[in-house]
C-alpha cells in the first residue's frame, strides 16, 4: 500500500507538441516519411464543433486565470495553479447522478472506519454509529474505531448490496455482534428514505461471570452542522415509548431515531456539545470514566450539555437480546410515525432481511457464475469478498493539503495549501488501516463493483475524476475530513502534486468499453455509460496528457516516476512510493536518466483505452489516431526489448544509474546536549553507479507479460513461464513472490524502521494481472499454450486454496501473504485489492488490449 511521499521532487515538463509525432526534442525537423517508426502526437485540436467550442470555453477561462494572476509572482501563479479546479463541467453534475439515482444512495453504511456507522452522501450529514464495551484480559474496553489493536477474531459485511442492505458479523473474545442495515422510501418518507439497524448480541461464554452476561451498547446520533437534537425527556424509559431524539433538517425534514425491542433493556444517555465528530470514542470513555467514579456503576449519567448536537444511548441488557433501532424521516408529514416505525421492525423486519438475503445471494451467484468453479468453502470467501469490498464504501468530504516546494513558504509557516473542498465517495482498502481513498487501489476495486453495479461504478469513477486539477493531476491519497486525519500521520498528509500513480481506472474502463462494443449492457445503462464516457473524456485526456508530460523520460517513449529521494543516506534504495510499488528495487542512484517498465505498460494500457474510447465514442478527429499511434510504438516489441531486455537473465528490467554495492551500516551518533552515544543505520555506497539495466527479477519484470505484448510464437515468452515457474525466482505454493530469492535486496530492510513490503511477500493485484495474461496466452494458438494453461491452472489453485485457508483460519482476507508459509501478513481486514480473488474464482478476466488484439 503505498503512502504519500514525504518529499516533492521536480517535474520535468515537455511542451506538447502539435505536429503528427510523438512528442520528441526532434520531432518539428521530422517529415511525415520519418514518422513510420510509430513518433506519433496525441493532437490537442479537434474539429468538432462541440468540442471546438468546449476548447474555447477552457481556453477563456485559463486566459481570464493567467490575467488574474499577471501581476502575481511567477512562484504564486505555480503555487495557484495546483490547487485550481480543472475548468470542465463537473462529471457528477449529470442527470443519470442526479435524481432518483443521488437519492437512492443518499443513507448508506458510509463511514467504513468504525465498525458500525450510518451518514448521508452530503457534508455536514446527521451521523450515526455503534460502540460497545469489549472485554480483554479482565478490563473493559470500548470498541468503535476499526483498529487491529482491539484484536477482533473477525468482522466484515458477509453481504452487502452496496445500495440498501448489509448484515456484518463481529466476533468480540466470546461476544459475537451481528448488524444488519436496511433502508427504505415510503410515500411519507423525507429525502433519501428511512433506514434501520438490527443489533444481534449473542455469547459463548459461560453467563457466571458478570462481565460477560451482560452486554453494553452505546448508539449515538451526531448533527456535523451543530444543529441541536431533542429528547422527549431527561431520563429514558423506553417502556414508556420508542422515541429516543428527534429533530429537524433541511435534506429530510423532520426525523426521528426509534428504539424497538422485545427484551428487557436498560437505556441511559449522555448528550454532548462540540464541532469534533472524530473523538466521539473519547467522549463517550471520558463520560464513563467519570460517572463510573461518582456512582461506582458502568453507565451513562443522564445528563446532557446544552444543546446537545450528539446524544449517545447506552443500552444494556443480558445475553442474548436483540434490539431495532429506526430512522424515520419526513415525521413532520401527515401520517402515524408509529406505524410506520412498527412496518420495517420487529417481525416485517426480519421477513425484509430474509427476502434481501436471498436476492443478495441470487445476485452473487448470478454475477460470477462460481457454482462449478469451486468448492462451497470457497463460495463463502467470495461472498465475503464482494460483501466487504460494497459494505467499505465509504463518502467523505473535506479538503486535501497539497504540499509546497522546498523553496516555498508560507508566512503562517505551513507547508502546504489547501486544495478546494470536496467530496468523494469510494470504496477503501481496509477499514482498519486504510479507511480512505487511494488512486490506484480504487481501479482494481472496480474491477469487481463494474460487474456488480455499473452505476456504482461509474458514481465512484465520476467523483474521483472530478478531483483533477487544471493540470490533470489527481491527488493519489485522499484524506478528507477530521475523521480521516485522525488515522494518518501528520508527515503523510501532503500530496505532492509532481508524483503520479498508476491510472488503474483504465483497466475498468477498458473492459467498459469492451463489453459496450460487445452489447452486453441493457440499453438503459448503454445510453448511461455512452453520456459519462463523453462528459469525462476531456478528464480523462488531461490526466492521460498529465502523465505523458510530467513523467517523461530522456528516450522517445521512455518514462519514469518522479518523487524518488535523490540525496537520501537513510534508504538502502530510494522508494518509489508513486509507483504503488513502494520500495521495490530501482536504480540505485534515482536521476533523470530512468526508464521505469511498468510505467511505459501503464501508459500503453492507457494510450490504448483512449483510442478505443475514441472509438465508441465516434471522436471525428485526430484524438483516436493519436492514442492508437502512441500504443503502437509502446507496444513495439524490438523497441520494447532494446529499452529494456537483457539477453543474459532472460528477463525485462528497468533501467538508471546503478550499483549493487551498496548497504546499510550502523553509524555512532552523539547526539548534541547528550552524553551518551546511540548508532543508526546508514547508507554506504561501496561501487560507482552506471546507467544499466537493474538486475532485480520480480513483478516489474513481468508488466510487458501483463499487458500481453510479448508474440504468443516468442521465445521470450517462454522466457516468462521460466521465471513464473521457477521456484529459485518467482513461485511459490501460495502465489508469486513480488521479488525474486536471487535478487540481492529480497527480503531486505529499505530503512531501519521499514521492513520489506514489495521485495517478497505476495500481493493479489499483481497475481490478478499475471493469471489474466496467463489465461490470454492459454488461449492464444502458439507453442506455449499448453504450458501457459498448465501454470495458469495450478498458479490459480495455489492462490485461492491459500486465502481461502487463512480466511478460516484468521476470520479475515488480508493486505499480503507470507511467500514462505502463505501466512496472511500487513493490515486487516483487508479487502480492497485482495477481494480480487473473487475474480480469480470466477476466471473473470480483462479484455486483451485492443492493440494486441489486431
Amino acid at each position: 500500500m503505498a503512502g504519500s511521499s514525504r518529499r516533492p521532487a521536480r517535474s520535468r515538463i515537455k511542451p506538447t507538441a502539435d505536429t503528427d509525432d510523438y512528442p520528441d526534442r526532434k520531432s518539428n525537423q521530422r517529415s511525415r516519411k520519418d514518422s513510420s517508426r510509430g513518433h506519433s502526437a496525441i493532437r490537442i485540436m479537434d474539429t468538432n464543433p462541440k468540442t471546438l467550442l468546449l476548447l474555447g470555453f477552457i481556453a477563456f477561462l485559463i486566459v481570464i486565470a493567467v490575467v488574474s494572476y499577471s501581476m502575481k509572482p511567477v512562484k504564486e501563479v505555480q503555487k495557484l495553479r495546483a490547487i485550481t479546479p480543472f475548468p470542465a463541467p463537473r462529471v457528477m453534475d449529470l442527470p443519470q447522478f442526479q435524481g432518483e439515482h443521488k437519492e437512492s444512495l443518499y443513507w448508506g453504511t458510509y463511514r467504513p472506519q468504525v465498525y458500525f456507522g450510518v451518514r448521508a452522501r452530503t457534508p455536514q450529514s446527521l451521523i450515526a454509529g455503534l460502540m460497545w464495551i469489549g472485554v480483554k484480559d479482565g478490563r473493559y474496553h470500548v470498541r468503535h474505531v476499526c483498529q487491529d489493536s482491539d484484536e477482533l477474531s473477525t468482522y466484515g459485511w458477509i453481504h452487502h448490496n452496496g445500495r440498501d442492505y448489509g448484515h456484518q458479523v463481529l466476533v468480540d473474545q466470546d461476544m459475537t455482534l451481528m448488524t444488519s442495515f436496511l433502508k427504505t422510501k415510503g410515500s411519507k418518507s423525507g429525502y433519501g428514505g428511512d433506514w434501520v439497524v438490527r443489533i444481534n448480541v449473542q455469547n459463548k461464554k459461560s453467563l457466571e461471570e458478570e462481565m460477560w452476561s451482560t452486554a453494553h451498547l452505546f448508539f449515538y446520533i451526531a448533527d456535523e452542522g451543530g444543529k441541536v437534537l431533542s429528547m422527549d425527556r431527561e431520563r429514558l424509559d423506553i417502556r414508556d415509548g420508542s422515541r429516543l431524539t428527534f429533530g429537524s433538517r433541511e435534506d429530510v425534514g423532520g426525523w426521528e431515531l426509534h428504539l424497538v425491542s422485545t427484551d428487557n433493556l436498560e437505556v441511559h444517555y449522555s448528550g454532548f456539545k462540540t464541532p469534533h465528530m472524530h473523538n466521539l470514542t473519547e467522549l463517550v470513555q471520558g463520560s464513563l470514566q467519570a460517572h463510573a467514579r461518582r456512582m461506582g456503576i458502568l453507565q451513562l449519567p443522564d445528563a446532557s450539555d446544552d444543546s446537545p448536537n450528539i446524544l449517545v444511548f447506552q443500552i444494556s441488557g443480558k445475553i442474548p437480546f436483540q434490539t431495532d433501532i429506526a430512522f424515520v424521516s419526513g415525521s413532520d408529514l401527515e401520517g402515524s410515525r408509529v406505524e410506520r416505525v412498527k412496518s420495517f421492525t420487529g417481525s416485517p423486519l426480519t421477513s425484509k432481511l430474509d427476502e434481501k438475503q436471498k436476492d443478495f445471494e441470487e445476485k452473487y451467484r448470478s454475477c460470477f457464475n462460481l457454482t462449478e468453479k469451486v468448492d462451497s468453502e470457497s463460495m463463502i470467501v467470495g461472498r465475503a469478498a464482494i460483501g466487504n469490498l460494497l459494505g467499505g464504501i465509504g463518502y467523505f468530504y473535506g479538503q486535501s493539503k497539497i504540499a509546497l516546494p522546498r523553496d516555498f513558504s508560507l508566512k503562517n509557516g505551513d507547508n502546504f495549501l489547501p486544495y478546494w473542498p470536496a467530496e468523494l465517495y469510494t470504496a477503501v482498502p481496509s477499514r482498519s488501516f486504510f479507511p480512505r481513498g487511494f488512486l490506484w487501489d480504487e481501479g482494481f476495486h472496480q474491477l469487481l463493483i463494474w460487474r456488480w453495479d455499473i452505476r456504482i461504478c461509474l458514481d465512484i469513477i465520476g467523483h474521483w475524476l472530478d478531483l483533477m486539477n487544471i493540470d490533470g493531476w489527481i491527488p493519489r491519497e485522499q484524506i478528507l475530513g477530521a475523521e480521516a486525519l485522525s488515522k494518518v500521520p501528520e508527515e503523510f498528509v501532503p500530496q505532492h502534486p509532481t508524483n503520479g500513480n498508476p491510472p488503474t481506472l483504465f483497466l475498468v474502463l477498458r473492459d467498459v468499453v469492451h463489453n459496450m462494443k460487445e452489447n452486453k449492457f441493457t440499453t438503459t445503462e448503454r445510453n448511461e455509460i455512452s453520456s459519462f464516457l463523453e462528459r469525462a473524456f476531456v478528464r480523462l485526456e488531461t490526466w492521460f496528457q498529465w502523465f505523458n508530460t510530467t513523467q517523461s523520460g530522456k528516450d522517445n517513449g521512455s518514462f519514469y516516476w518522479h518523487g524518488r529521494e535523490k540525496q537520501t543516506t537513510r534508504e538502502l534504495n530510494p522508494k518509489t512510493l508513486s509507483s504503488g510499488l513502494d520500495d521495490y528495487p530501482r536504480g540505485s542512484h534515482p536521476s533523470e536518466d530512468e526508464r521505469h517498465l511498468d510505467l511505459r505498460c501503464w501508459m500503453l494500457l492507457a494510450a490504448d483505452c483512449m483510442s478505443s474510447m475514441s472509438d465508441l465514442l465516434e471522436k471525428k478527429n485526430d484524438f483516436g489516431k493519436g492514442y492508437h499511434s502512441m500504443a503502437q510504438l509502446l507496444s513495439d516489441f524490438d523497441i520494447l526489448n532494446r529499452m529494456h531486455f537483457d539477453d543474459v537473465y532472460g528477463a525485462y528490467f528497468d533501467f538508471g544509474n546503478h550499483t549493487e554495492k551498496v548497504r546499510l551500516r550502523r553509524q555512532d551518533l552523539n547526539p548534541s546536549g547528550h552524553n551518551y552515544a546511540s548508532q543508526e543505520l546508514v547508507r554506504e555506497v561501496l561501487g560507482k553507479p552506471k546507467l544499466r539495466l537493474i538486475p532485480h527479477i520480480g513483478y516489474v519484470s513481468l508488466f510487458p507479460f501483463m499487458m500481453r505484448i510479448i508474440p504468443h510464437d516468442s521465445w521470450i515468452l517462454e522466457k516468462q513461464l521460466d521465471l513464473i515457474s521457477n521456484r529459485s525466482t518467482l513461485w511459490t505454493d501460495y502465489g508469486l513472490r513480488s521479488l525474486a530469492k536471487t535478487s540481492s535486496l529480497y527480503m531486505k530492510r529499505n530503512t531501519e524502521h521499514d521492513p520489506p513490503y514489495w521485495r517478497g511477500p505476495i500481493w493479489m493485484n499483481m497475481n490478478y494481472m499475471i493469471l489474466s495474461a496467463l489465461h490470454h496466452y492459454s488461449s492464444e494458438d502458439g507453442p506455449y499454450r499448453v504450458r501457459a494453461m498448465t501454470v495458469y491452472k495450478e498458479l490459480r489453485e495455489n492462490l485461492i486454496r491459500n486465502v481461502v485457508k487463512n480466511y478460516f483460519g484468521t476470520g479475515f482476507l488480508w493486505e499480503h501473504y507470507d511467500q514462505n508459509k502463505g501466512k496472511g501478513k500487513g493490515a486487516h481486514p483487508f479487502t480492497g485489492w485482495t477481494s480480487l480473488i473473487l475474480l480469480i474464482m470466477a476466471e473473470a478476466f480483462s479484455e486483451d488490449l485492443s492493440i494486441s488484439a489486431q
